[in-house]
């Protein structure tokens, strides 16, 4: 069993830096922090170290945890933490660090700073550093101050779509470490796709540099009983989600209703230099439940091209947030097509200044046969848009009770999707459409 002891963590601080500020001796065990169910993943010494879970699978935390504890084990040992967006770090995994810190009553120990992201161990000048894929050359020129690059940790790895991008993150962690110490890199995501490298990669496969487990909420201890019945009701309501969400299984895939698309870091400028593009813009309404969607995107109708680069996707936005967002993001001129069934939003949204939104027109076969144009469409998506890949990926069309397809769009995933239906009523003509 893993234990940290006060005593040791004394000793540490008197041989390095003299100080004579001891806490009080307590041994504490591991167990007491994040329960059970992580036993080889916290002792896996081997080259990969995957976990997908649901959520509440304690996955992000167990990890967190994890590696505050190795740092300290092992003082020539740094971490590096990466995104594949690097302003979405601060708040999920420094915010995980610094909650495990706490969590280990050793707040005295460690530095966290925000400008620039990082987590400092004072004990021996560790360091933690955090990158995003968004800007490459940061993590390959990464220089430490004390001991060697040798752990790093892909956090919502189901983000990075391009393998390539992996097996540049992959080669980051190389050369000789002292001994005693191992090199690693930690994968934690969620399932939703199983159409995913990550899958053939780590978990179709038998190696022994390899650990690739999965974990849900059934072993997460710290659950109440309103939390447990959020699992029980999806179980019942959304069984399709229960599997992924809820225990951690693989996202079913099959039937996807968009096939024809790609990520690609493209640059906007060179794209409207070589084509002629026009403009498409889309928002659908969301907010408790739901996200607001905006979807931006240039289309080259000649040849068949609708390249993604920019969205907003966040829940809980209010028409006022939506119109701050818009104006900053330098879009509020953009003809913008709205859900035709938000009257009210769309009408605040004028009078607050966005004065080329329009509401959408809908039919009985608006949807099918706006999904039928798309599809006539190659999609190339920017690397920063996660929500839309998130989305593309796991948009699928709805069974029956027997498990046969339909022409009925599942009713999830469809935020961005949507938007970009209306946003294609600019380019979409002829009859297209019905209207009865």
């Amino acid at each position: 069993m893993i234990k940290i002891n006060y005593d040791e963590l004394t000793n540490l601080v008197k041989e390095y830096n003299d100080k004579k500020n001891a806490c009080k001796p307590t041994t504490h065990y591991m167990k007491d922090f994040i329960g059970e169910g992580y036993d080889d993943f916290w002792k896996f010494k081997g080259r990969y170290r995957v976990c997908k879970g649901s959520r509440a699978s304690k996955k992000s935390k167990t990890s967190a945890l994890n590696f505050i504890v190795r740092l300290i084990q092992y003082p020539m040992a740094n971490l590096l933490v990466v995104r594949k967006v690097y302003n979405t770090l601060k708040d999920s995994c420094y915010t995980e660090l610094c909650w495990a810190i706490k969590r280990l009553q050793l707040d005295k120990y460690f530095l966290c700073k925000t400008s620039p992201l990082e987590i400092t161990y004072l004990v021996t000048g560790q360091k933690i550093y955090f990158r995003g894929l968004d800007d490459p050359l940061k993590i390959t020129s990464i220089t430490v101050d004390v001991g060697c690059l040798c752990w790093m940790w892909l956090e919502e790895a189901y983000e990075i779509n391009d393998e390539n991008d992996f097996n540049m993150l992959d080669e980051s962690i190389r050369g000789t470490v002292p001994e005693g110490l191992f090199k690693q890199i930690t994968i934690t995501l969620n399932p939703w796709n199983e159409r995913h490298w990550i899958k053939k990669r780590f978990f179709d496969t038998e190696d022994k540099d390899i650990l690739a487990k999965t974990t849900n909420y059934l072993c997460n201890e710290w659950l109440d009983e309103a939390d447990l019945k959020v699992f029980e009701n999806m179980k019942k309501s959304n069984p399709r989600r229960y599997q992924v969400a809820g225990l951690g299984n693989w996202g079913i895939t099959e039937g996807l209703i968009y096939e024809n698309w790609r990520e690609e870091d493209f640059d906007i400028n060179t794209i409207r230099h070589k084509y002629t593009l026009k403009s498409v813009f889309g928002l659908d309404f969301g907010y408790t439940n739901d996200e607001t969607a905006l979807f931006c995107g240039l289309c080259d109708e000649e040849n068949k091209k609708l390249y993604v680069f920019d969205e907003i996707y966040k829940k809980g936005m209010s028409n006022e947030e939506i119109y701050t967002e818009i104006v900053k993001k330098g879009y509020q001129k953009e003809r913008i097509r709205a859900d035709c069934s938000e009257p009210k939003s769309i009408d605040r949204l004028i009078s607050l200044g966005i004065s080329n939104i329009r509401s959408c027109r809908k039919g009985k076969d608006s949807i099918n046969n706006g999904i039928d144009y798309i599809q006539g469409f190659e999609i190339i998506i920017s690397c920063k848009c996660r929500g839309f890949l998130k989305e593309i990926s796991n948009y699928s069309w709805e069974t029956d009770k027997n498990g046969r397809r339909t022409n009925v769009p599942c009713d999830k995933f469809n935020h961005l999707m949507d938007a970009m239906r209306y946003a294609m009523e600019e380019i979409i003509k002829g009859n297209n459409f019905s209207f009865n």
